[in-house]
């Protein structure tokens, strides 16, 4: 029996479904249908100067540039992107999430001098229970299609912070106060990083990641995360 037939027969008995809305997708790789991908609520905000996602990280940062792909709206079915992507064995999704990104923010040049990329890291017992960084897979997509390197080695988490889901922005900061530490700062120095994370609500945890750069000289730093919380 052929590979190929093999894989035609699982598909039959076993399709590809969307994780948005359910139905079953005729392609394989993909984790969104068609009518799912045209409305997802994307936020365009790569194709604005000073946009919100960049006046988050005013004065906290040295922000060159920073975008969010989707908004992220309680109740929306689209929550279940980030439920797969987080809690669902999300490797797969991260990756295509990572691809769909980077081929939609590719042209506009947001990605242009970027020298490396650093998924936001997560505490290594966190890590160990997940079984993956989902931030990591983001960023493993996003390279496939801009082939800028990623570094998971530099910035390490020190802190098993608990849930910022209801703290407030003051109470977010604290949380994530001096929580990475960066190591071999000598590689970055000159550099322009792009920080990748998966959901941006406060930045709180995105602007402690960029802050742990603070020492090094001639720093540039952007910001792309999957989802906007809205």
């Amino acid at each position: 029996m052929s590979s190929g037939w093999l894989h035609s027969l699982l598909s039959l008995f076993f399709p590809r479904c969307c994780i948005v809305c359910g139905n079953a997708m005729a392609q394989d790789g993909e984790r969104l249908c068609v009518r799912c991908n045209m409305k997802l609520p994307r936020t365009n905000l790569h194709r604005y100067k000073d946009n919100v996602v960049e006046r988050m990280f005013w004065g906290k940062i040295p922000i060159e540039r920073g975008t969010s792909y989707f908004y992220y709206r309680k109740g929306s079915d689209f929550r279940q992107i980030l439920y797969h992507l987080k809690y669902w064995g999300g490797r797969s999704v991260g990756e295509v999430m990572g691809r769909y990104m980077a081929a939609e923010l590719y042209p506009s040049g947001f990605f242009d001098g970027v020298d490396v990329m650093i998924p936001v890291p997560l505490h290594e017992k966190k890590q160990r229970s997940r079984g993956y960084n989902q931030s990591e897979y983001l960023a493993l997509g996003i390279s496939a299609v801009t082939n800028i390197p990623i570094d998971t080695e530099a910035v390490l988490r020190i802190k098993n912070t608990d849930t910022q889901t209801r703290k407030s922005v003051y109470e977010r900061s604290l949380n994530v106060d001096q929580i990475f530490i960066l190591r071999y700062p000598e590689r970055f120095e000159g550099k322009h990083i792009l920080i990748i994370d998966d959901v941006l609500t406060t930045g709180a945890t995105t602007a402690a990641c960029g802050s742990a750069f603070a020492q090094v000289m001639d720093i540039r730093i952007s910001v792309l995360t999957l989802a906007l919380a809205d």
